[in-house]
């Protein structure tokens, strides 16, 4: 079951609702709504361009993805999908941005994660792998 998520409909499934919460908070570059999405002892493991990468605590979690996608001049959601497979998430999300820091034009930058879900219901451990800063070609 693949659902894409327009972060206006309720989910069925505890899960889901946690991955629901995270990618609105994503969608809407509220830092804390993500970090409220993760248990307080998550640990994000991440497979990134420069290499592989750990973090352990929804804040500093928050505070990595304020760090990628935030301090934006322009940011857009253009899809993500959330479902379950054998009990755990898998969530990817697409992104287009413009920011200072990464130079001029549009990127794409697509992340998928796998994750699972803590005894209250937010997200415990996120694996994710990223593509990185993309130039957006025509």
């Amino acid at each position: 079951m693949t659902t894409t998520h327009d972060h206006r409909t309720a989910t069925t499934s505890p899960r889901l609702a946690a991955a629901n919460a995270f990618l609105g908070g994503l969608a809407a570059q509220d830092f804390t709504r993500v970090g409220d999405a993760l248990g307080a002892d998550v640990r994000l493991r991440a497979l990134l361009p420069p290499g592989q990468f750990e973090w352990t605590g929804s804040d500093v979690i928050a505070g990595q993805f304020a760090h990628w996608f935030g301090d934006t001049t322009s940011f857009e959601l253009v899809e993500s999908t959330a479902d379950e497979i054998g009990g755990r998430l898998h969530l990817r999300w697409r992104l287009r941005l413009q920011a200072e820091r990464l130079g001029d034009g549009s990127f794409v930058v697509e992340q998928q994660a796998y994750a699972d879900t803590d005894e209250a219901g937010r997200i415990g451990r996120l694996d994710l792998l990223c593509t990185g800063y993309r130039p957006e070609t025509a």
